[in-house]
């Protein structure tokens, strides 16, 4: 599977050479270059409302349909001098206005097209784990991973842009299981993003996929799990103690700007400790409801973020 997030570490050394192949029995080699994001944020853009107004959709093929899927879903370009064929929808039409993030200091701009909300009454948080179809492929059309069967993610394990994008739809509204033990699911979230390279690979390439590639893919999202990775009794995406989707370190000793309470170099969703006390965090529900987010101390924050308190249940 080619979604697994690249750490910061792994694309800082992208300024180093990377050996290719040899050509006519000499040693090439190639500079990957890192590029300011901000400046490939904007190449990418073009690059994406290009291909929305290029391109178009069979629309009316989901109007009515219950149980739509992504294997009915069929992207295709636009001949020059060509009208949108009747029954079809533009995609920059369909689309509508971009949407916006800040992601590592940069303001991005991505894309989604809804084709289904999904009649589930549930959605993912950026934390949590999916289970989904989805074929993913480049602005040439050139489809470098797919998965007809749904799958099951770590949403933390994979692309910025994928946090951003599956929030925003629900699940299938359930699920019917086959004689043949197969699973058919209804009324699923299904669509498209569209994406920037600097919400999914930026500077790395990846097999099938070249650095600084913009990326599309179809998906069908069916169910979620809420994850509590260090099984503190706290589900992880109330880990992410500024609200900025992600799970970061803080920028400077003392700023606690990130998610990591006793800057250990690890966050709290992924701490047992958040504050370094020496107490689990999950002892330090004192009340036994399950929850320490609401056992608060004498200096008003609660007890597991504060390293002054340390009575343990």
């Amino acid at each position: 599977m080619n979604l697994e997030r690249i750490s910061l570490f792994i694309l800082s050394l992208t300024f180093c050479f990377l050996s290719c192949g040899k050509d006519d029995g000499g040693d090439d080699e190639v500079e990957i270059v890192f590029r300011d994001r901000t400046e490939q944020q904007v190449i990418d853009n073009d690059s994406i409302v290009g291909y929305l107004e290029t391109h178009y959709y069979n629309s009316d093929d989901f109007i009515g349909n219950p149980d739509p899927s992504i294997a009915d879903l069929a992207i295709t370009p636009l001949v020059e001098g060509e009208s949108v064929p009747t029954g079809h929808t533009l995609l920059k039409e369909a689309v509508g206005v971009s949407k916006k993030v800040v992601y590592l200091d940069v303001d991005y701009e991505y894309y989604v097209l809804n084709i289904n909300q999904g009649g589930g009454a549930d959605s993912p948080t950026f934390a949590d784990n999916i289970l989904v179809s989805y074929e993913g492929f480049t602005l040439d059309n050139e489809v470098f991973d797919s998965a007809i069967n749904p799958v099951e993610f770590d949403l933390t394990t994979l692309i910025p842009g994928w946090r951003k994008v599956f929030p925003q739809f629900n699940t299938a509204e359930s699920f019917v299981e086959n004689i043949d033990g197969t699973v058919n699911f209804v009324n699923p979230g299904v669509g498209v993003m569209f994406l920037p390279s600097g919400l999914a690979y930026f500077s790395s390439s990846q097999s099938g996929i070249p650095s600084y590639s913009p990326l599309i893919f179809k998906f069908e999202l069916v169910h979620t799990t809420e994850n509590d990775h260090d099984n503190d009794g706290i589900l992880s995406y109330l880990e992410d103690l500024n609200g900025d989707g992600e799970f970061s370190l803080n920028t400077e000793a003392g700023l606690q700007d990130g998610d990591d309470t006793d800057e250990d170099g690890v966050p709290n969703y992924f701490d047992p400790d958040d504050d370094g006390d020496g107490v689990p965090t999950i002892n330090e529900d004192l009340n036994d409801d399950g929850d320490p987010t609401n056992d608060i101390g004498k200096n008003g924050i609660p007890n597991y973020l504060d390293p002054e308190e340390t009575d343990s249940k």
